[in-house]
């Protein structure tokens, strides 16, 4: 990447898509973040600056910056990236980590965040503005919907689908061929042998509807 990026959001997804920058000695021009006490301050010697919507760092889109979307909640993200594409004509860049593993045979839209350790396999497809942690798995042909969230160690395998803005946490494995619903939840550390209609949370091993 020859531009440097400027990061909107400072906090924990953010800190994850400046280490996987810094970790590809990708440049940094600054991060912005709408939360008063952190701005003027420095993550990783990187300047927190304005808010999300600073016109005159935007403004810098383009020709001489990248731009990712690393607020912690999805409706902000969505939000964010819709209007960098309608104002700014910019659509935000890919934070892998040095140390992940993407195939180049995989598929992947814009704006996602691959953590350090995890592993996107040949023929997996993962959507715009995903989440996925550091050690998660997605096998061949795992299909992760956009502004999903795949926890540390979470592991999709073969032919799983994760609809949009579904949440799979930490160490939960997903059982071959399932099918998460949009918006479903996972919780952390379940097995899911069946699947999970949209909207609805499930927990434990097996998992079941809580």
């Amino acid at each position: 990447m020859e531009n440097p990026v400027i990061i909107l959001g400072a906090q924990t997804v953010g800190i994850t898509a400046l280490d996987a920058f810094l970790s590809n000695e990708v440049v940094v021009y600054c991060l912005l973040d709408d939360d008063t006490a952190l701005q003027n301050t420095e993550l990783l010697d990187v300047p927190v600056m304005g808010n999300t919507d600073d016109k005159e760092l935007l403004k810098l889109l383009g020709k001489k910056c990248e731009v990712f979307v690393a607020t912690e909640d999805t409706a902000s993200r969505r939000s964010l990236t819709s209007m960098l594409h309608d104002e700014y004509q910019a659509v935000p860049v890919n934070a892998i980590h040095q140390r992940a593993s993407v195939s180049p045979h995989a598929w992947l839209g814009h704006g996602n965040l691959v953590g350090a350790n995890a592993v996107v396999s040949g023929t997996a497809k993962v959507g715009n503005g995903c989440l996925i942690g550091p050690n998660a798995v997605l096998d061949a042909r795992a299909d992760l919907g956009d502004y999903a969230q795949l926890g540390a160690g979470a592991i999709l395998n073969a032919d799983v689908v994760v609809g949009e803005q579904a949440f799979i946490g930490a160490g939960a494995i997903i059982v071959a061929g399932v099918k998460i619903g949009n918006k479903a939840r996972v919780g952390a550390g379940s097995v899911v042998v069946a699947d999970v209609p949209a909207n609805q949370t499930v927990f434990g091993n097996p998992a079941a509807k809580v």
